[in-house]
């Protein structure tokens, strides 16, 4: 029997053609979190009625990337610039939260993760960077998820230093959606220069619980701090 810590990831949305359509996750997720003594396993969308049973069978939760958050979920009306929503995978991915936090388990929000977490926790987001934010950086890269594009600023008396040893990270940025409103029971421990929320954490949350804007996973093959979140995270679920 395997002794692996079973690590439930949140699963996208997919669509190929009008017969086939089904849940998503990036193979990055799965690899970072197998190459660090994970058993990954994805959560679809299936019913918020599962919540409870999807997060029993799991020692931890990772929130993956994907579409936008639909803005009823933080009490907005839809920006023209608003990307698709899902609000079934919001409805489903709040209460797989509601459920892990209140069993304390170990939880780790990635990109779209982050935002889903911050809205679960009465926080708000910006629905579109570049036309709500004044002098945004490019937070949609063109380039290969894999690589660096932009530099975030990390507080010193935060976990996520304690893990990455660095008051200055480079990082990879795919998304144009972000923190608007931090919810009151988060701090914000990195930000990029333009002031976007790079990454979040609980105030008392007892086990480990990290937010991150940008996506680690797609770095964590060849860069060596971005993949002990995951052994970390990892550690944490065992």
């Amino acid at each position: 029997m395997s002794t692996r810590p079973v690590i439930g990831i949140t699963g996208a949305y997919v669509f190929h053609n009008k017969f086939m359509d089904g849940t998503y996750v990036h193979h990055d997720y799965q690899k970072a979190i197998h190459a660090n003594g994970g058993l990954p396993v994805i959560l679809p969308y299936v019913s918020e009625e599962l919540a409870e049973d999807m997060v029993d069978h799991c020692d931890a939760i990772l929130l993956s990337g994907g579409e936008d958050v639909d803005p009823q979920f933080y009490g907005q009306d839809p920006h023209q610039k608003l990307g698709s929503t899902i609000p079934l995978r919001d409805t489903v991915e709040l209460a797989v939260l509601k459920v892990a936090m209140e069993k304390q388990k170990p939880i780790l929000a990635i990109c779209r993760g982050v935002q889903i977490l911050n809205v679960a926790l009465g926080g708000t987001l910006f629905q579109d960077i570049p036309s709500q934010v004044r002098d945004s950086i490019q937070h949609t890269q063109t380039v290969d998820r894999s690589r660096d594009t932009h530099w975030a600023t990390i507080d010193k008396n935060s976990r996520l230093y304690e893990i990455l040893g660095v008051e200055k990270e480079r990082v990879n940025s795919l998304h144009h959606q972000a923190i608007d409103g931090l919810a009151e029971e988060l701090n914000a421990v990195a930000k990029s220069s333009d002031g976007i929320i790079e990454a979040v954490e609980h105030k008392s949350y007892p086990a480990f619980l990290l937010g991150i804007q940008w996506h680690p996973e797609s770095m964590a093959a060849t860069y060596e701090r971005m993949n002990e979140i995951f052994a970390q995270f990892v550690a944490a679920a065992k």
